[in-house]
């Protein structure tokens, strides 16, 4: 097809063209998401994966933490990083099945960057725990892998999958020689002798990490004093803390997420996510999922749980998580595809279908939502309610999105974000309400999740933020 057609080729997409099974799932996935979103929002960083910090550890509270760390911890981000990696190939595939050539390709880019953008605004300006940037920078070097056979990405993640679980063993491991070193060079303080530099070093590695994992009372007010000021003071210091992540090895690879992307194209490839296997095929994923995500989870949270949240026996019932966290997504999203296939709750499947069209836009209201419950500039409510109260925002924020959004596209075509970042993508307005005139449409129904996640979390993992 000449390049004079390519304009048509690359227009946004048409609603009949979207995925509904794909919408339903990505909008579950920003709910989900914000079950996490909230921890990095109302309470302590370490509370994520210590309640002992803040928030309350027994009882109610303690049993949001256990169903936390089994059902949703980096579970939803999985899902809602699959839809980012499907929509991916989906976009470029469709477009060059259509003629766009190399345009394809460009209008992929162009759409990467400025969702790196919206990442680094959203960072700065109204959560540290943005997740836009980093998929924005794995986008950069996603789009090779699209043409990759099903077997070959799966592979590839479980590769992975075994590399990231491995990592985490080594890092138990060498904490416990650190941990080892810094409690001798103690031992040497007091005994009023000199350190060696090996045990000094591993002194101050130890202490960073016990910041980390277990602060003290003095860390946990210098953390409060700072989202409890005004807005222009914590735009000031969430910066260091953005500026520390984005420089971060993290944001570089991202493999928890690029995992969950690799298998989302192979997903896509397979029809999987379309909801076009069959019931056996999903009951199947269903029982695999949970039967070894459910009890892998579990167990590990009993032995934490045991050893009282300690930070040196976290760091090893962390070595679980990836196994844990790829078989309950799996187990997830083969729940709401079954849904999907059955027509089950079709008002409910609407409405997040709904937010997921809109989920970029949700995604941004979502940590308005957050700031104005718990920072100083708002309700000032940061660290102040127990685990189980920050729900009670989670549920709001879950109303409001899932009321407005079908309320929205019921006159629009796209949220208000979804259409800015289209309208910068093809440097060209695009019609917004439902009575104008469409563009042509080519785009893939599935669009990247991160118009969309969940997370953050970032970065949802326990050294970044979900937390997305």
């Amino acid at each position: 097809m000449s390049d004079q057609n390519t304009e048509y080729v690359v227009a946004p997409v048409a609603q009949s063209e979207r995925i509904s099974s794909m919408d339903v799932l990505r909008g579950a996935a920003l709910l989900g998401i914000a079950l996490m979103n909230i921890l990095f929002s109302g309470l302590p960083m370490a509370a994520d994966f210590n309640p002992k910090v803040s928030g309350g550890a027994t009882g109610l509270n303690l049993a949001m933490f256990a169903m936390q760390y089994v059902f949703w911890d980096g579970k939803m981000r999985g899902i809602f990083s699959m839809m980012f990696g499907a929509g991916s190939y989906i976009l470029i595939a469709r477009a060059v099945s259509r003629g766009a050539g190399t345009r394809a390709v460009e209008i992929y880019y162009r759409r990467t960057m400025w969702l790196m953008l919206f990442g680094i605004v959203h960072a700065y300006l109204i959560w540290h725990g943005d997740i836009l940037y980093a998929y924005a920078l794995l986008g950069l070097v996603l789009l090779p892998f699209h043409s990759a056979k099903p077997k070959s990405l799966l592979i590839t993640a479980a590769v992975f999958v075994a590399l990231a679980t491995g990592g985490s063993v080594f890092q138990g491991v060498e904490f416990q020689k650190t941990y080892k070193l810094a409690m001798e060079a103690e031992k040497a303080i007091a005994e009023k002798k000199t350190p060696t530099e090996e045990q000094k070093d591993a002194k101050k590695s130890y202490d960073e990490d016990r910041k980390y994992f277990n602060p003290s009372a003095d860390d946990l007010k210098k953390e409060a004093a700072m989202y409890s000021g005004s807005y222009f003071n914590l735009v000031k210091e969430r910066a260091k803390t953005v500026k520390r992540w984005h420089s971060s090895p993290f944001y570089a690879s991202g493999w928890d997420m690029f995992i969950m992307m690799l298998v989302g194209i192979a997903f896509a490839k397979l029809g999987i996510l379309a909801a076009e296997r069959s019931y056996s095929f999903y009951r199947w994923m269903l029982i695999g999922g949970y039967g070894l995500g459910i009890p892998v989870g579990a167990i590990s949270f009993y032995i934490a749980y045991r050893a009282n949240f300690e930070p040196l026996q976290a760091v090893f019932t962390f070595s679980t998580y990836q196994v844990a966290r790829v078989a309950m997504t799996m187990g997830h999203i083969a729940l709401i595809l079954m849904m999907c296939k059955a027509d089950i709750l079709p008002a409910l499947r609407n409405r997040l279908a709904a937010v997921g069209q809109t989920a970029l836009s949700n995604y941004i209201l979502h940590s308005l939502i957050y700031g104005l419950a718990f920072y100083g500039y708002g309700f000032n409510l940061f660290g102040k309610l127990q685990r189980y109260q920050l729900y009670y925002v989670v549920l709001a924020a879950w109303v409001v999105s899932l009321i407005w959004s079908p309320l929205w596209l019921s006159h629009f075509r796209y949220g208000p974000l979804e259409w800015s970042w289209r309208s910068l993508t093809y440097w060209k307005r695009q019609p917004m309400r439902l009575v104008e005139e469409p563009v042509a449409e080519a785009e893939p129904a599935a669009e990247p999740a991160v118009e969309a996640p969940a997370p953050v979390a970032a970065v949802e993992m326990a050294t970044e933020p979900e937390k997305v």
